[in-house]
């Protein structure tokens, strides 16, 4: 498709982005497109202009985000339902994070997310959705504030908004999205490209298993970590230990972006 020159990229970028959108690809298709070969056009219309559309997010998410003060995340798994132990849990978390004067940012969806906002929002506190446009499971939860509800197509993005505007993490059982989550924390902080804020691990019976994974595999048979980066998390049960975790944390420190 020979897309003509224009010196009006807004508009240019809508038009390819609403034409490409308009073809759902499956899982074969895009197998077999990523060993096609392609000319220079092709690559300006399929990588090269990504790059506007990837900006778009990035400024949305820094204007939005830049002003919501200090909070935490809370992350978990959004296929939770509202009977589920864990849901209460984060609810009961985010309301405490409230009283502590801390907004809840969480993933904007269902589950975990949801009980997140839930909670922060019976708190009276602010409450911070970072939405990812996916095929299933994920829509916008009710319980965000309006001005504050962020969308975006692209993980990676939205993961900086996590880095950038969170005090610390609190982490509540949840599947690969969570693990992504926690993990790309822990490995920011080891390797220094952002503050040491506070990681809280909720559920010691669910993340139990693998924290002695990391120690004798990763730390004592492989010596693939260091000692000292087992300090970087927190392991704990109760939303009060969360809480409590974060709070004396920062008595010592004014909270601030991360960079």
């Amino acid at each position: 498709m020979k897309i003509p020159y224009s010196t009006n990229i807004p508009l240019l970028c809508n038009f390819q982005f609403s034409t490409f959108n308009s073809y759902i690809m499956t899982d074969n298709d895009k197998i077999r497109d990523a060993f096609e070969e392609k000319d220079l056009q092709e690559i300006r219309v399929s990588d090269s202009w990504k790059i506007f559309k990837i900006m778009s997010e990035f400024v949305q998410g820094f204007e939005k985000l830049a002003k919501i003060g200090p909070c935490v995340s809370i992350f978990g798994s959004a296929r939770t339902q509202p009977d589920n132990i864990y849901y209460q849990k984060a609810e009961e978390i985010a309301y405490l994070l409230t009283q502590k004067n801390f907004g809840v940012i969480t993933g904007g969806g269902p589950g975990i997310m949801e009980a997140g906002n839930k909670g922060a929002k019976r708190g009276g506190g602010k409450s911070v959705g970072v939405n990812i446009e996916l095929e299933f499971e994920q829509f916008p939860n009710p319980y965000i504030d309006q001005d504050k509800l962020v969308s975006f197509d692209y993980f990676f993005v939205r993961k900086v908004m996590f880095m950038k505007y969170s005090q610390g993490f609190i982490v509540l059982p949840g599947g690969f999205g969570t693990f992504d989550e926690l993990f790309e924390a822990i490995t920011l902080i080891q390797t220094k490209k952002i503050a040491p804020f506070p990681i809280v691990m909720v559920g010691k019976d669910y993340w139990g298993k693998l924290v002695e994974w990391v120690k004798e595999k990763v730390l004592a048979e492989q010596h693939n970590i260091s000692e000292k980066d087992l300090e970087i998390f927190h392991v704990v049960d109760e939303p009060h230990e969360a809480v409590a975790t974060i709070d004396n944390f920062y008595k010592k420190y004014r909270p601030r972006p991360n960079f």
